[in-house]
């Protein structure tokens, strides 16, 4: 049997390495024009797309073939991809090496096969260097002579370990530095582990060497920032700023309007009472047996927001503002003493696919975030963005949308404009315009859906609980979003009806 019967194109990946036994089956192919010549032994059964991309698409198989059992190190450690415009990865084996492809550079310095903590890649055949190792390798300075420098700069090794130490705590800087102690020795990096010491304990407020990064140097006072945020906060200052907003002076905001905004914001959270138990919680103090907690959560949602000394408080610092959110939660969480009332979260929080803030940024957040509010008009733009400011940055570990919408509605009060809530069947419509802006940076699917709510809000009649229902029901406000997509209806203002000449609208 021949070489070439023994050689089968659908058993190779995009990108294949040709031997003795087999090249002769591979050059026939090529003059077939079934595979692509790259160079020397190297060969891709992809036709159609440039080389330079097929290269730095299967560059782990590429680098495999040519430095068997090598470790992926230095910046490459990090980035797990080509980078710079010649697409350089970074290897280590037991000889050095060049190797120049069509979009993709490997270079292979002489060193240490894989220590402790080194795991395989992606069954490539290599290894990717552990968290000690990357961080030894890459404190040893190094300057790109042609191409992509081989290290990453200090200020974004400073940035790693900021971002360690905001998303796993304090206790993953130790553990990092312990786990690096054990392998120094073996790599030839122990001048290398006595500066990322150094710079680990200036980080944890232990030490005082220099640092270079903004983000560093704010992590170490506790208040470091998300950049990621502050973009989203910079797109949602400039919407805002350039919005005219419709002036809509408060009206007929007695207790029941306070009742229905508690009784919503709850509701919006899943804690779900009709309207008549939830009057009895909150105008009786009739607390349901089977559910004390749930029903805590209203009645505090109701004394935050009808608390004279809070209803129309603005925080006039970033200290204030920390201050007044710590209030307002400990208020709404008081009978929920595992959620920390009034204490800022301990560990990560998500919904959905979103991870906020990370525990350690929360305050550096908040703090640039209030420097973007100052520089908006009071009332509407402004409430919008501290609604999303805590909303997006979610302090703490429970109660942060009750929260943001009570700071929100303080914002407006304070400029005599009406409070806004979220009615049972807008409530998928406030959160996918939360999510346009979290995670699509689209900030105006969430203004337009606060201005329609605020619209709304002012033209029901809040005088009595019977009056307020007979217009919830006109507008389809007490249906669930499966309920009023069952019937083909929506969130409607009265002005919309056809009772236009309903005497509240006069």
């Amino acid at each position: 049997m021949t070489a070439t019967t023994r050689f089968s194109l659908d058993d190779q990946g995009e990108v294949f390495f040709s031997s003795t036994a087999t090249s002769r089956a591979v050059r026939s192919l090529m003059r077939a024009g079934r595979v692509r010549h790259v160079t020397g032994r190297l060969y891709t059964k992809n036709l159609d797309d440039p080389l330079e991309t097929v290269m730095r698409r299967r560059w782990s198989d590429v680098a495999r073939g040519y430095f068997p059992g090598a470790v992926i190190v230095d910046r490459t450690a990090f980035e797990a991809r080509p980078v710079g415009p010649e697409g350089s990865v970074f290897l280590c084996a037991r000889s050095s090496r060049l190797v120049r492809l069509p979009g993709l550079v490997l270079n292979c310095r002489a060193g240490a096969g894989p220590v402790a903590g080194d795991q395989p890649y992606m069954g490539s055949g290599l290894h990717l260097s552990s968290w000690p190792r990357r961080f030894l390798d890459n404190m040893r300075p190094a300057r790109a002579r042609s191409g992509t420098r081989r290290t990453l700069t200090r200020g974004e090794l400073e940035a790693q370990l900021e971002m360690l130490l905001a998303n796993r705590g304090e206790q993953e800087l130790n553990r990092l530095r312990d786990a690096a102690r054990e392998v120094a020795g073996e790599l030839d990096r122990l001048a290398e582990l006595e500066d990322l010491s150094a710079l680990i304990e200036t980080l944890l407020g232990t030490c005082d060497a220099s640092l270079s990064s903004d983000l560093a140097r704010a992590a170490r006072t506790r208040e470091a920032w998300d950049e990621d945020r502050l973009l989203l906060f910079e797109t949602l200052f400039a919407a805002l700023h350039r919005e005219v907003a419709a002036e809509r002076p408060a009206r007929g905001e007695g207790p029941t309007f306070s009742f229905f905004e508690a009784y919503f914001s709850n509701f919006i959270e899943g804690t779900e009472f009709t309207v008549r138990e939830a009057e009895a919680i909150v105008f009786d103090g009739v607390l349901p047996i089977d559910r004390p907690e749930d029903a805590h959560d209203v009645l505090g949602t109701f004394d935050l927001i009808t608390d004279p000394s809070l209803r129309s408080r603005t925080p006039s610092s970033p200290e204030n503002l920390l201050a007044l959110l710590k209030l307002a939660h400990a208020r709404i969480m008081s009978m929920r003493p595992q959620q920390r009332p009034g204490e800022l979260k301990a560990s990560a929080n998500r919904a959905g696919g979103t991870e906020f803030v990370a525990p350690a940024r929360v305050r550096g957040t908040l703090r640039r975030g209030f420097d973007l509010y100052t520089g908006l008009e009071p009332g509407f733009p402004g409430a919008v963005f501290l609604m999303f400011l805590v909303s997006e940055v979610h302090p703490f570990g429970d109660g942060n949308g009750r929260v943001a919408r009570a700071l929100a509605n303080a914002a407006l009060t304070a400029a005599g404009q009406q409070r806004l809530m979220i009615p049972i069947v807008f409530r998928d419509d406030y959160l996918q315009a939360l999510r346009a802006l979290s995670r699509n940076g689209a900030p105006g699917p969430l203004i337009r859906a606060l201005s329609r709510a605020q619209a709304w809000c002012r033209e029901v009649d809040w005088s009595t609980t019977a009056a307020a229902l007979a217009d919830l029901r006109r507008s389809h406000a007490l249906l669930t979003p499966q309920e009023a997509e069952e019937q083909g209806v929506i969130l409607r203002r009265l002005s919309e009806l056809a009772g236009k000449d309903h005497p509240h609208l006069r």
